[in-house]
C-alpha cells in the first residue's frame, strides 16, 4: 500500500518499486501451473495437434498483467495518486480480461479432461445460469455498471478507506470484463454465438460510458473523493481527479478502439464451411458474378462459369482485365461509335 514516505512517481519507481500480495500470487501461480499442465496434457494425448503456443502466451499475458496492476509501482502508488488507480482499473477490466478471453481455458480443460470431469464442465458451460452470465446483452450492461458505479458513486471512498474493499472491486474488474469481452472475442464452447455485426455494436456502445466517466471526473470542481495517501510532491488532489477523468477517456477509448479493430479484421478474414470465404471475398465474388452475367467478361469464362468448373485464378484475372478496361482511356471514335449503337440497340 502507498504510504507518505513514497517518492514522487516516475517510472522507474513503477518497474522498481514492488508489495507483495500474497493472494495474488498465489492464484496467478496456481493458474499458471494448471494451465501449464493442461497444455502438457493436450500435447501428450495429441502429439499432431499441441495445445497453441499463441494462447498459451496469452493467458500468461494475462495473469502477467494482473500482476502488474496490482503488485508493481501500479499496485504501489494506487492509493496515492488517483490517476494511477485509474491506470491499474484499465488493466484490470480492459486489458487483462481480454488476453484471459484469448487463452480459451474452458477448451483447454476440456481438451485436457477425461470423463465425468469433462461431461460435467460440458454441462455447466451449457447450463442456463452460464447462460444468463455469458449474454452479451448482460455482459455489456454489468460493464457500464461497474464503471459507472464504482467512479462515480460513493464506493471510491469505501476502495480507499478498506483495503478488503479494493481487492474485491479488483475482482469484480477481472470478473465483469471476462464476461463482457467473452462472448464478442471469445471461441470458447458456450451457448451464444454472436455474429460480427452484433459484436462491433456491443464494443461500440460501451465507449461512451469510458468516455462519459472521464468527462464527469475531468470537469469535476472540488475533489469528490476521500483523500488519499498524504503527499508532498506531485500535482493537486483536484488535478489528480482530473487526470484520472483523462486517463479513463483517453486510454479507455484507445484500449476499446484497438478491440474494434482487431473484431473488425477477424471479420474480415473469417472463414465459413460453405465455400470457405470471408465477407471481403463474397463480396468480390457477388461482383464477379453480376459482371459475368452482364456480359462485361469473356463468353469462355461466363461458360466455364456456369458449367462450374472455373479456376479462381481465372476468375481474379477476367475481373482484373474488367477494370483495367474501365480504367483505359477510350478512343474518342470508338467512343462515339459506342454511343450511336446504343439507340439502335
Amino acid at each position: 500500500m502507498g504510504s507518505s514516505e513514497l517518492p514522487p512517481f516516475s517510472l522507474a519507481e513503477a518497474v522498481t518499486r514492488w508489495q507483495f500480495a500474497p493472494v495474488v500470487t498465489a492464484l496467478t501461480v496456481l493458474l499458471a501451473g494448471l494451465y501449464l499442465w493442461g497444455t502438457v496434457r493436450v500435447a501428450r494425448r495429441h502429439p499432431a495437434r499441441p495445445w497453441p503456443v499463441p494462447r498459451t502466451a496469452a493467458f500468461l499475458g494475462s495473469l502477467l498483467v494482473v500482476v502488474l496492476a496490482t503488485e508493481s509501482g501500479i499496485g504501489t502508488y494506487d492509493d496515492t495518486l488517483f490517476w494511477v488507480h485509474m491506470i491499474q482499473h484499465l488493466m484490470l477490466i480492459m486489458i487483462a480480461p481480454p488476453l484471459l478471453v484469448a487463452g480459451l481455458p474452458i477448451t483447454l480443460l476440456l481438451h485436457a479432461s477425461r470423463n465425468p470431469l469433462h461431461t460435467r464442465v460440458k454441462r455447466v458451460v451449457r447450463s442456463r445460469p452460464a447462460a444468463w452470465l455469458t449474454w452479451p446483452a448482460f455482459g455489456a450492461m454489468a460493464y457500464t455498471a461497474t464503471i459507472v458505479g464504482t467512479h462515480l458513486t460513493n464506493f471510491t471512498n469505501l476502495v480507499v478507506r478498506y483495503p478488503a474493499v479494493q481487492d474485491g472491486e479488483h475482482a469484480l474488474y477481472l470478473i465483469v470484463g471476462y464476461l463482457y469481452f467473452l462472448p464478442l472475442i471469445g471461441r470458447e464452447p458456450i451457448r451464444w454465438k454472436v455474429s460480427y455485426p452484433l459484436r462491433l455494436f456491443l464494443l461500440f456502445i460501451v465507449m461512451p460510458v469510458d468516455a462519459f466517466t472521464g468527462v464527469v471526473l475531468g470537469s469535476s470542481s472540488s475533489d469528490p473523493f476521500a483523500p488519499l495517501r498524504p503527499r508532498t510532491w506531485g500535482p493537486s488532489a483536484l488535478d489528480d481527479v482530473h487526470m484520472g477523468g483523462a486517463v479513463m477517456w483517453i486510454g479507455g477509448a484507445a484500449i476499446m478502439f484497438v478491440m474494434i479493430m482487431v473484431t473488425f479484421f477477424a471479420w474480415s478474414r473469417e472463414t465459413r464451411p460453405s465455400g470457405g470465404m470471408g465477407w471481403l471475398e463474397s463480396a468480390r465474388r457477388a461482383n464477379l458474378a453480376d459482371k459475368i452475367s452482364t456480359g462485361a467478361v469473356p463468353a469462355k469464362v461466363a461458360a466455364a462459369g456456369e458449367a462450374g468448373s472455373i479456376d479462381d485464378d481465372e476468375h481474379l484475372a477476367a475481373y482484373n482485365a474488367y477494370l483495367a478496361r474501365l480504367n483505359s482511356p477510350r478512343d474518342p471514335g470508338s467512343s462515339g461509335q459506342g454511343s450511336a449503337a446504343s439507340p439502335g440497340a
